[in-house]
Order: structure tokens, then sequence, then C-alpha cells
């Protein structure tokens, strides 16, 4: 059904009606325009661009209830909380479900009570869940994360080829054949956007690409010896910050949030292998800000969602550009600067390599009946293309050219700028937003202890280390503030500022620390764009150190 009652003015009004916004971001507004008119759509568009309204905003103003297919739980549970906080009555499907809720949804739909109705896509291989559809009166039939429908998308679920025959069981309003079909995906290669609009049957879709680049996000890569080397960093890489931590497999989750406990951060492990309620826990908390930092398996972790997250750590490299891609877009939501940093030992390619083949061994023993059988060609098919997708992967951790435009090249982006001067590669010393906050906390406290005191004890001061200072050092308002930091780190910092000219040290005995005009700019926020060369970074001790041959004979922790 196609709806043209809706002037801009109209959408504009019940846009901040509903969702709180005055005004649409970057291709928002052509994209809820393509949908109300009742064409197909296929909506390219990266993580944190906001796509989720290009459907979300057309199923308050169409009659109906819009299907939203969606293979993450975490997410689903997400929007369909904040659709109902909203006003915006909305359900959702899927097992983790109590048998009473799922009731409950169920007659809210047949009532044509929902605006929107989330589901899993293994909803459909239910017959009993077909009949249902065809007692709905459905206005859009939404597939989000739609890469999944293809062979070569990062995410292949075989549940999302039953997509194209379930919407032409659906019923729209006017009785139309079937719903129009708006399928969204982050991260689509062109031979992905093609297979999805011929497995799903888009009939003369309107195909929308957005730019795949997330500018505020820093990219960075670190080298890392072993697995001890990864715990060694991890907490300075999330201390300070709201963050997610992607793990290859549920145990290295667990023992990635165990070092950060240890380390007396708020951090959680989130994965399949956790009984629902804890999982709820876990999300309920990272989404109320109650928790700062969640370890979480890439599968399972999307769904993980906050626009506050300003840095993501990849602790082991992840299966395709693609996966990598998506992940690091849960970052910088709200436009503040981020930093995502992939933790790149080449050892780890054995785990994707494992976990590549280990479900096709895992299939051959499974029970009988549990799953249709499998073409042997097309699981040797599949697997050819994730080990092709993992060397792509590879590739990225190990290239010297600039990380931003290596991924816009991989997906084809026009605007490709190097060097972008915002990636490890380009800029190996450019400060993230929780660096930035460090420095002029630093320049705070020089100038609240009256730029009297040398390196050594306002580096002492500020980490919270003030037994042996001075009352008058002791007591000023920054002591303590930057508690989560190493008096030695502090130290290093300082001595950044001072070589990047933010901080002078007297030529007496003493040393006293004093800002310079430029460091006074830097810390009343004069100056916004904070450019200065960090302390020495881990990779740079790695590559020294691999030069030298040195490995100390750490064992390896491999999470298995």
């Amino acid at each position: 059904m196609t709806i043209t009652c809706e002037s801009p003015t109209d959408l504009l009004a019940t846009l901040h009606r509903h969702f709180g916004h005055r005004a649409f971001r970057p291709g928002q507004e052509q994209l809820v325009a393509a949908v109300l008119r009742g064409r197909d759509v296929l909506a390219v568009m990266p993580t944190g661009s906001g796509k989720s309204l290009g459907y979300q905003l057309p199923a308050v103003v169409l009659p109906g209830t819009t299907l939203v297919v969606s293979p993450l739980i975490s997410l689903m549970k997400d929007q369909v909380d904040e659709l109902n906080r909203r006003g915006i009555p909305s359900g959702a499907l899927h097992s983790m479900l109590s048998s009473e809720c799922r009731r409950e949804v169920i007659e809210g739909a047949r009532a044509a009570h929902l605006r929107l109705l989330y589901v899993a896509p293994e909803r459909f291989a239910s017959d009993q869940f077909i009949r249902l559809l065809g007692e709905l009166t459905i206005a859009r039939f939404v597939i989000d994360e739609a890469h999944c429908v293809s062979e070569w998308g990062h995410d292949f679920r075989p549940d999302y080829r039953r997509l194209r025959s379930a919407a032409a069981a659906c019923r729209t309003i006017d009785g139309a054949v079937r719903p129009p079909i708006a399928a969204f995906t982050a991260t689509a290669t062109r031979e992905v956007r093609d297979d999805i609009v011929a497995l799903l049957g888009l009939e003369a879709p309107q195909i929308l690409v957005a730019g795949f680049d997330r500018p505020n996000i820093y990219l960075r890569v670190e080298p890392v010896l072993d697995e001890d080397e990864k715990h060694e960093r991890l907490p300075r890489l999330v201390t300070g910050r709201r963050a997610l931590v992607y793990a290859a497999t549920r145990r290295s989750a667990e023992a990635a949030a165990t070092t950060l406990q240890a380390g007396g951060l708020q951090a959680a492990a989130y994965h399949a292998g956790l009984e629902d309620r804890e999982r709820t826990r876990v999300q309920d908390a990272f989404a109320s800000g109650a928790l700062g930092v969640v370890c979480a398996t890439n599968a399972f972790g999307m769904g993980i969602d906050r626009p506050d997250v300003d840095a993501v750590v990849h602790f082991a490299i992840p299966g395709s550009v693609e996966a990598y891609y998506q992940e690091i877009g849960r970052a910088g939501r709200d436009g503040r600067r981020a930093t995502a940093t992939l933790l790149w030992d080449y050892a780890d390619v054995a785990t994707r390599e494992f976990l590549i083949d280990a479900p096709r061994r895992a299939a051959a023993g499974a029970p009988r009946g549990a799953r249709p059988p499998v073409d042997p060609a097309e699981l040797a098919r599949r697997k050819e293309i994730e080990h092709r997708r993992l060397q792509r992967m590879i590739a990225y951790a190990g290239t010297n050219a600039c990380l931003r435009a290596t991924i816009l090249q991989y997906f084809g982006d026009p605007d490709v700028r190097q060097p972008c001067h915002a990636c490890s590669n380009c800029q190996p010393h450019a400060l993230d937003a929780y660096e930035c906050a460090l420095v002029r906390t630093i320049l705070t406290g020089i100038a609240q202890a009256g730029e009297r005191y040398g390196r050594r004890r306002i580096a002492a001061m500020l980490a919270g280390d003030v037994d042996d200072l001075p009352p008058t050092l002791a007591d000023v308002p920054s002591a303590g503030s930057l508690a989560q930091e190493q008096a030695y780190t502090v130290g290093q910092w300082i001595d950044a500022a001072i070589s990047s000219g933010l901080i002078v040290t007297s030529q007496d005995q003493y040393r006293t620390l004093s800002l310079t005009a430029r460091g006074r700019d830097v810390m009343t926020g004069r100056t916004g764009d904070l450019q200065m060369a960090s302390p020495v970074r881990p990779a740079d001790r790695w590559s020294r150190r691999r030069l030298r041959g040195v490995r100390h004979g750490r064992s390896r922790r491999k999470q298995l």
C-alpha cells in the first residue's frame, strides 16, 4: 500500500512526536519516503546511521503491522523496549520468551494492537507461525541484517532463505499479493547486494547505498606477541570508557571479563552459553549504564547497543571485514569520537579456521532428524567462502596502507581519501575521546596545584597516591581524578604533553611543571581538536621485541 498523505512537514512532526528528533540524519528522509511509497527497498547504510528509523517511522504512519525479521534477540529486546517506552506498541517472538509472554504477543498481533512485530528468522520454519501470518494485516515486510540471506554475507543463515515464500503468505490491508519488502543491512559488497535482490525476489527495488565511512571512529591495529600480552593491554584500552570487547569464543569472552574484573573494572561476559536470565541481566545493566564493559562473542554481542559506546576492542581477529566493520560500528553512535582497536596475533587465525570448520564436523555427528541433511557440496562451498573472507580480514590486519581506505575500498565506497589522518597507519598517535580527557585532567591538575610541583608529585597526586605528598598538594580538587591509571602511566602522559608543547619544566633543580599558552587553551576547551604525540604504544614495543627475536618463552593461553 502506498501512502501519499504525509508531507515532509507531517513527517517531521511525526518524527519529533514519536522519536524526539527535530530533523532527519543524512539519508533517513529518502529512506523513509521510499518505504512509505510502497516500493521494494534495499538499504545499505553503516551501523550508527539510524537506518532502523527507515521502517520504524513508516510503521507509525501505515495501517497494519510492520513485520521485522531480525536475527539478534538482544537487539530485538532493545528496540521493542525502546519503542514501547516511546508509546509505540511493539512486540517480539523469540526463543527467550516464556510461553505466557509469547501468547500475549500473539494475541496482541491478532488484535492488531502492535505497530511493529519482531521475529527471529527461525520462526518461519513453523507451519503454525506461517498460518498466523495469514491472520495478520502486514503493512511492510522488513528484513534486518539482510546480508544473512547471501552465501557471501558474513553471517549467512539458511533460515533467511524462507523469507521470500513467507512474505508471499502475508496479506495487506488492500489485498495485495504480498506486502512491500524493505531489506536493510550495514555491510554489503556489490555481489551481496545482487544476491539479496535475487534471493528475496525484490521487484524493481529502490536501492539506497549510503557512504560507509564513520569518520568519528579512530581505527587502530595493535600487534601482540601472545595471549598474555592481550590480557596486559586490555585494561588500558577500556579503562574510563564505555566499551564492548569482542571475543572469538565463549571461553575467551569469560577470560577477558575476568581480567577486567581483577583490575577493578565493572565488566561482564555475554554469550550464548549463559542462562537466559544472566544474558538479560548483563544486557539491561549495560543499557542502563550500570555496567561499563561487556565482553561478548560476536554472534550475540552485536545486539548490545548504546549510543555512547566510545571503545570497541577485538580480542581476536574477526572472521571477515564485514563482521569487523559492523561490530566496530557499535561505537560512536552519538557522533562523539571513539576508538576501535584490533589486538592482532596471527596465532588467532588458527582459532578462526577451527570455528569455520568445526560446525561442519559437528553437523556430521548431529542427531538424525535434528536438522535437514545438508548437501556436502554446499557445505564445502560455504567453507571456501568463509576462508576467503578470513584471508581478506588478515590482509586488513597486516596492511601498512590506510586502514580506513582499505575498508572503504573493500565495500566499493567511491569517497575514499587517503591518508585519513584517523587510523593507526596514517596517524599513529592520534588521541581518542578518553585520552583527550586524560590530558585535560593532567593540565587541570597542574594548574590547580599552582604550577609549583614536579612531574613525580603531580603524577602521584592525580593517580591518588597522596600519602607521601604535602597537604597543599594532596588536597587539590584534582587529587585522585586519574585513580584508574597508575602513577607511572600518568607520568608518561606528562612527558608526552611536554614533548607536544602543552607543558614546560623549569630549568632549576626542582623541574616544576607549568602550562604553556597552548596548554591553557587545551585545558579550557578553547582548542577543541587535540593532536599530540601520545606515549609509546605497545605496538612499538612489539616491533622492537620482534626484531630482537625475543619471545620470553611465555605460555600461550589460547581460548578454544
